[in-house]
């Protein structure tokens, strides 16, 4: 099979591409279960943290009132734009939609906005044709919306031990597993995933990411991952690692490294326990000194600015101190500022996130969702970001 070897740009591109939705069944109840926020916790023994404070004073940030009125307008614009099928575009984008609901403790029917959840879900659920693939095709973008909408589907299990919810998700990690790459094309792919669900197809660090996300996800929840997948992706993640920069390369050996990148690194490294991995001090480090005030572009990844802090507002929350403090106050204060405020009465642009010229392409659901999420990540609902 011929590898593309793509650049990070085309295929953040391809991910995002957005795909007429597929029709749902019509919308099954979930039982709820109240969500559970999370209690600060020490850090394991060995964790190098300069900044990390007393356990009394850790959890210092907090969602104020005027994040959580933003927050709402962001959730309310969202359900508004629900397609009549329940999706926000391709899987991806409604895996991300879902997130950002159920991060504010929004379930399947259960909160204000359950309905919709529901809907969303059960939209997700749909587009299993029996294989658990849950991509909306398998182009070069198959198994980032495959790998999202898993992640997506994991945290609503763990959260409402729905059975039908159970059974696609397990056919959806199955084929992840299934299609690990088991040495297949160049020696240091082993390990990864790319565009396609196929074992010997070549890997890149960002598909394997979002592949480590689900499964990840999917361990948290009960559901059984092998030891050696999680193993072995660890593995192709750390040969990305460039260690003269403390950055992530797209490709072991491959390509300069880059914001995005590296915070996706950094996210999965800490969300599987390696808090004691010596690469992530150093690769904190490069993204500190790597990024650019305000919404101003990523160096090293200037076209992924939803992207990148999607990955590395989750990453920095887990390694905590004054390093996130400052990065939640510096993002929320850019992101309340930039949320559209309307333009007369009754504007139905009210209340999202768009800006053009960062990833406009993929449109707005996209950046209202992870707009909410690096805003909620103070709140802890979703398992998977639980400290």
């Amino acid at each position: 099979m011929v590898v593309f070897r793509l650049g990070f740009l085309a295929l953040v591109a391809g991910l995002l591409l957005t795909i007429p939705a597929l029709p749902a069944a019509p919308p099954k109840p979930v039982v709820p279960v109240a969500p559970v926020a999370a209690e600060a916790a020490d850090p394991p023994p060995g964790r190098v943290d300069r900044d990390m404070p007393p356990a009394a004073e850790r959890e210092k940030v907090r969602m104020d009132d005027q994040t959580r009125e933003a927050v709402g307008k962001g959730l309310k614009w969202l359900s508004r734009t629900q397609s009549p099928s329940g999706a926000w575009g391709n899987t991806a984008i409604t895996g991300f939609t879902l997130l950002a609901f159920m991060a504010n403790g929004h379930l399947p029917n259960q909160g204000e906005y359950g309905p919709t959840v529901s809907k969303g879900v059960n939209y997700l659920l749909s587009c299993d044709r029996g294989d658990g693939f849950l991509g909306n095709e398998r182009g070069n973008h198959g198994m980032y919306c495959h790998g999202m909408a898993t992640l997506a589907l994991t945290q609503v299990f763990g959260m409402t031990g729905d059975k039908q919810v159970k059974e696609v998700t397990k056919r959806a990690i199955d084929l992840i597993i299934k299609t690990q790459n088991r040495g297949g094309g160049r020696r240091d792919d082993k390990g990864g995933w790319r565009y396609q669900p196929n074992d010997n197809c070549g890997s890149d660090v960002s598909v394997t990411i979002m592949q480590v996300m689900a499964l990840r996800g999917a361990k948290d929840s009960g559901l059984h991952v092998p030891t050696v997948v999680m193993d072995e992706a660890l593995k192709y993640i750390n040969r990305c690692y460039d260690q003269w920069s403390g950055g992530y390369r797209y490709q072991p050996g491959l390509g300069p490294p880059g914001y995005a990148r590296t915070a996706a690194g950094v996210c999965v490294l800490q969300l599987c326990g390696e808090y004691e991995a010596k690469e992530i001090d150093k690769a904190v480090e490069y993204m500190e000194g790597n990024r650019e005030t305000g919404l101003g572009g990523l160096r090293g990844d200037p076209g992924y600015f939803w992207y990148g802090h999607y990955y590395a507002a989750h990453a920095l929350n887990q390694y905590g101190g004054k390093v996130w403090e400052r990065y939640y106050e510096r993002m929320k204060n850019e992101l309340l500022r930039k949320q559209d405020k309307g333009r007369f009465v009754n504007d139905p642009d009210a209340g999202r996130w768009y800006d053009p010229g960062r990833e406009g392409t993929y449109g707005p659901a996209y950046q209202t969702s992870i707009a909410i999420l690096i805003l909620s990540v103070p709140t802890h609902y979703l398992p998977i970001y639980q400290k």
